[in-house]
């Protein structure tokens, strides 16, 4: 399958506006779903005795969940095609997500988890996948921002309702199986635009992690970042000497310049003729804000004023990495390249943690911030040199 491309005399480019609204509206409603999902299980099992140390194994199934399915979605997709695919991985979804309500035995929830986070990883590759298929190249960057803002909507709006129904009874078990089943309302009406993948991947599935490795590097680096920026945040913050709500805010602030900033960037990196480098530019600010953090982290404004324009960079690494992946590849190829790209977000969610809280336990509350300066530098160096040897071709 080949993408359309816009010559430079092109003044508008087609935009497949029912594939785009199937596609975000289908995995937007996964993440309000995963959003009201996540703290409700961890609350559940917090009721019934559950060890934190057992509720965070649990919870890192996901992860594992995630880089388990990545590699052979684009192989499903290939035999039963994109939506058929994506409307199984619907059911799987809903079902298991259900069944942690009807499976009290704590230890088949692992076998749960697996399901279910590997079902949402496959709608994540192939909704992605189908956008970026769809998005007018010269627009590919705005889609993509439209994209991530409405999923980090999605994602704030699933606490939002387990705030307000709490965690009794099957209602919310069934609230959220039931939003998720509203995904496949317009994937099937969209099925006949859904990308065919017609022919098998050229390469291994772990080639596709190095043939693009701005991208797939940058999505580690957001997943490591993000996620171990998140779960420390607010203890970088009490230590600091913040109370619990001021830390807690900090977290909200950097969540809206996560979804302010991403339509502008995307944009932004339309009119760039090589998104590597509006990358280097996030990682740098990434790298800066973080080596501020030491200085200003006894005052609660400034690193508000920093994390809100760093939440924003960090997760724009997502955002024009994904832009990126698309721009070079097409078809098999760009499906198994997104694959790859779940994989290495899977990946950085699981090492980031790790990372980041070995470095507060090793160089105390400041090694939140170095070990954070230590991730954007380790990408900076992998971008410039890129940049320098592998310079784009016109």
């Amino acid at each position: 399958m080949t993408q359309p491309q816009s010559g430079p005399t092109d003044p508008v480019e087609h935009i497949h506006r029912r594939s785009l609204i199937a596609a975000i509206a289908a995995i937007s409603a996964v993440g309000i779903a995963m959003g009201l999902g996540l703290p409700l299980l961890s609350i559940i099992m917090e009721k019934r005795g559950i060890s934190s140390t057992m509720i965070g194994i649990n919870s890192a199934m996901a992860g594992v969940a995630a880089m388990a399915a990545a590699p052979f979605t684009t192989r499903l997709a290939h035999d039963w095609g994109t939506s058929t695919t994506m409307l199984g991985a619907i059911l799987l979804a809903a079902v298991s997500g259900l069944g942690f309500y009807y499976i009290e035995n704590f230890w088949l929830w692992f076998p749960l988890r697996l399901v279910f986070h590997g079902a949402t990883t496959m709608l994540f590759i192939l909704s992605e996948f189908w956008i970026n298929a769809a998005a007018p190249p010269r627009r590919r960057g705005l889609v993509l921002g439209i994209y991530a803002t409405v999923l980090s909507l999605g994602f704030a709006t699933g606490p939002l309702i387990f705030s307000l129904i709490g965690s009794d009874g099957v209602l919310p078990f069934a609230l959220g199986a039931a939003i998720i089943l509203l995904a496949a309302v317009p994937i099937f009406i969209a099925r006949g635009e859904s990308p065919i993948i017609d022919e098998k991947p050229e390469l291994h599935f772990m080639r596709y992690i190095l043939l693009v490795p701005t991208a797939t590097a940058a999505v580690f680096i957001f997943g490591a970042v993000q996620v171990g920026g998140l779960s420390l945040l607010p203890i970088y913050g009490t230590r600091a000497g913040f109370s619990e709500s001021q830390a807690a805010l900090l977290l909200t602030v950097m969540g809206i310049g996560n979804m302010a900033f991403q339509i502008p960037l995307g944009m932004l990196s339309d009119r760039m003729r090589d998104r590597r480098r509006l990358l280097t530019i996030m990682a740098a600010i990434g790298l800066v804000g973080a080596l501020s953090l030491p200085v200003i982290s006894h005052h609660w404004l400034l690193m508000a004023a920093v994390l809100l324009v760093w939440g924003g960079c960090v997760a724009g690494l997502y955002t024009i990495g994904l832009s990126h992946l698309g721009s070079r590849l097409t078809g098999a190829d760009l499906a198994a390249a997104n694959a790859a790209f779940i994989f290495c977000y899977a990946v950085g969610t699981v090492v980031g943690p790790q990372a980041i809280g070995a470095a507060m336990d090793v160089g105390g509350n400041d090694g939140f911030a170095w070990a954070i300066v230590g991730f954007f530098g380790l990408y900076l160096v992998l971008s410039l040199v890129r940049m320098v040897f592998r310079p784009k071709r016109a």
